[in-house]
């Protein structure tokens, strides 16, 4: 009753989902916690009473994003305190006004509405800070990189191992207490590790042969050159990430036993910052092509590095290369700058962590990148080619697995323009599908579309099944797409192997005996005017053969005798396995079809498997003695085979109207019986 008298005070404009215990209660808020604006939550209940459900709200997190009102009698100072304490925005106590419920309603709604939309504008604030600051870093960085002959990439991949080896490390050992923060500092300050090279005359930084001493003494002057220009800094220089980028740039040409430069630190005497960037740096140079240089390979490099020939590193950060090395290739191979994006997300949500008003927005943030782990996960298991297509800015995003597949980045700006694109479809595919997508309309917006794509230099027919986005605006504006690609081919082969199971015999390999008999019924229909014999065969002796030498050598006999059927007839002829050790033959034929089964009989029978001798016994009905008509034709067969085998088996024989007649003699229900038990056995 409490519940109706509320759901009629707010009226229409709200959308009511009731409970009836606490029980019911936390499991809506479980189903449907991201829908749900507000809790309008009892003391009293049974099953669970309010406080339960405020404890569970509590413990899963709920409290943070969902404000709960507490409409109960029980109004005591206590209670309310509890309730308050337990985290509920209001407490109404019961009996209740409409007025008073519907204003408070409407307040606390538009209260934490005005809030989440605050707090996503404090973290895009943060997220744009964030990707501004990496932004000229890296402008920095590639500066340098440009001077030395090199693409760039050197300063990304540094980063992505800093940060891999780090967070290995810290589930290694707590000896050095790095926290999140500390974790991002180090990989953002990891950019400006060679910035002293800006001084380095080019002569020497690209020279292409062995350095001299005089050249390599020059050489080396870049790590405190670095330092100094950081330390000369007329603002900031107390600042986290330049103390950091301090220690990276003066020392992360150290070596652990003391033989580096510029001031031969020993041991964990070289911060353990600039420790980790000598590794990722050493690993990305071995690994990367040099004017004084070739590539090495993965496992050569991290080999090398193992064995020292590389320089001396602290043993626990080798044990850490050793843990990631699996997976540094496939972190190098993708699209590092959409990795450096979701590090500065992680960056963000720990940011908000720092605030306790903005935790909402951290559960948010924390949702979110679960969120994107989950779709990375299932896509990826589902062995798709998953995409998704922006206009604005015209960019494609390719799901890890079908970047992989295709040879492509995970993210492809100006697709139609992209080299590797377009050497997988040509244009006019792609235009075809862009123009089949715009002609949706946001209540049909899913298209399939099906081409031929390049995949290792063999052309394979995919289907495309995408649904085109729309904006809210009026008229709808299109925006782009998301969708997959499936290889067709693929399914092909499935569906050839499923058809292989319903139409075949497993052991043997024949046709089974139900299709078999369609394919036989469908020619005789087809060709009325022409002849046609089916013969029906089984192997003599053949139980003998499972006694004496086992069933599996009985199944080596039948896949022998199976062989032998397909070498023995045309192609054009039909082979089964009926069942046990029955088989049948149907063929067309002209004059001579005694010949023809005298032949085929022939090299069938007389061999032997092994130590077993194969002897064969055959009937053979025509259609010319019996009709077009299957049933009667198999029968007529059997019966010509039963004939065989009474009159001692080893031959064959044709089925002819003296069996006619004693198939439609009168014979005992006794014989009957004696006949059907001799014919199965």
């Amino acid at each position: 009753m409490n519940r109706s008298i509320l759901a009629d005070m707010l009226g229409e404009g709200y959308e009511i989902l009731e409970a009836e215990n606490g029980i019911q209660g936390v499991e809506v808020l479980q189903e449907k916690g991201e829908e749900i604006d507000l809790v309008l939550l009892d003391i009293v209940m049974p099953e669970m009473d309010g406080f339960g459900v405020l404890n569970e709200m509590n413990r899963n997190g709920w409290i943070e994003d969902i404000p709960v009102i507490m409409i109960s009698a029980e109004s005591t100072p206590a209670r309310i305190e509890q309730a308050y304490e337990l985290g509920v925005t209001d407490f109404i106590s019961r009996p209740f006004d409409e007025l008073i419920v519907r204003r408070r309603v409407i307040n606390t709604i538009l209260l934490y509405a005005k809030q989440k939309k605050l707090i996503g504008l404090v973290a895009d604030q943060i997220y744009e800070k964030e990707r501004q600051s990496n932004l000229m870093i890296d402008i920095l960085s590639h500066v340098v990189e440009f001077r030395n002959g090199e693409s760039g990439l050197h300063v990304l991949h540094v980063r992505t191992l800093t940060e891999l080896l780090l967070h290995d490390l810290v589930q290694r050992t707590d000896k050095y207490e790095l926290s999140h923060s500390d974790i991002s500092l180090i990989c953002t300050a990891s950019a400006l590790h060679d910035v002293g090279k800006i001084t380095i005359p080019g002569e020497v930084l690209n020279k292409p042969g062995r350095l001299t001493d005089e050249e390599f003494a020059v050489m080396k002057t870049h790590s405190m050159v670095g330092a100094n220009m950081l330390n000369d800094l007329p603002v900031y220089k107390d600042e986290p990430l330049v103390k950091v980028a301090y220690e990276i740039c003066r020392w992360h040409h150290e070596r652990y036993d003391g033989r580096g430069y510029p001031d031969g630190l020993k041991g964990d005497e070289i911060p353990i910052s600039a420790q980790i960037v000598a590794l990722a740096d050493v690993y990305d140079a071995l690994t990367s092509k040099r004017v004084y240089k070739k590539a090495f390979p993965h496992e050569t490099a991290v080999q090398m590095i193992l064995d020292g020939q590389c320089g001396a590193f602290n043993p626990l950060l080798l044990e850490c290369l050793k843990d990631i090395a699996g997976k540094i290739e496939a972190e190098l191979s993708g699209n590092v700058e959409a990795r450096m994006n979701q590090r500065e997300m992680r960056n963000v949500a720990e940011e908000m962590m720092r605030h306790e008003e903005l935790t909402t927005s951290e559960r948010t943030l924390r949702l979110l990148e679960h969120e994107r782990m989950k779709y990375s996960f299932f896509a990826d298991m589902s062995k798709e080619i998953q995409f998704e297509y922006t206009m604005k800015p015209p960019m494609v995003t390719v799901s890890a697995w079908g970047a992989r597949k295709l040879g492509l980045d995970e993210i492809i700006r100006n697709p139609m323009e992209n080299e590797k694109v377009r050497a997988l479809v040509d244009e006019a595919t792609l235009m075809g599908l862009s123009d089949a997508l715009r002609s949706t309309t946001p209540e049909n917006p899913i298209v399939t579309y099906e081409y031929q794509m390049n995949i290792d230099g063999e052309e394979r027919w995919t289907q495309v099944i995408g649904r085109a986005t729309w904006s809210a605006d009026e008229p709808p504006r299109y925006t782009g797409a998301i969708g997959k690609a499936l290889d067709i081919h693929e399914n092909w082969v499935k569906m050839e192997a499923l058809e292989q199971m319903a139409s075949h015999d497993p052991l043997t390999g024949l046709l089974n005996h139900a299709y078999a008999r369609k394919k036989i019924e469908e020619r005789l229909a087809n060709r009325p005017g022409s002849r046609f014999a089916l013969a029906i065969l089984d192997l003599d002796y053949f139980k003998q053969a499972n006694d004496t030498y086992g069933h599996i050598f009985g199944d080596r006999v039948l896949i022998y005798l199976a062989s032998r059927l397909r070498k023995s007839v045309r192609s054009g002829d039909i082979v089964a396995r009926v069942g046990g050790d029955e088989f049948l033959i149907f063929l067309q034929y002209g004059q001579e079809i005694d010949l023809g089964i005298e032949r085929i009989y022939a090299f069938l029978a007389g061999g032997r498997y092994e130590e077993f001798p194969i002897s064969v016994s055959m009937g053979i009905a025509r259609t010319e003695d019996v009709g077009l008509d299957y049933n009667e034709l198999f029968h007529s067969a059997d019966q010509a085979l039963y004939e065989v085998k009474r009159n001692g088996k080893g031959h064959f024989c044709f089925y002819n109207s003296e069996m006619q007649e004693k198939e439609n003699s009168v014979i005992s229900p006794i014989e009957s019986d004696e006949n059907n038990s001799q014919k199965k056995q």
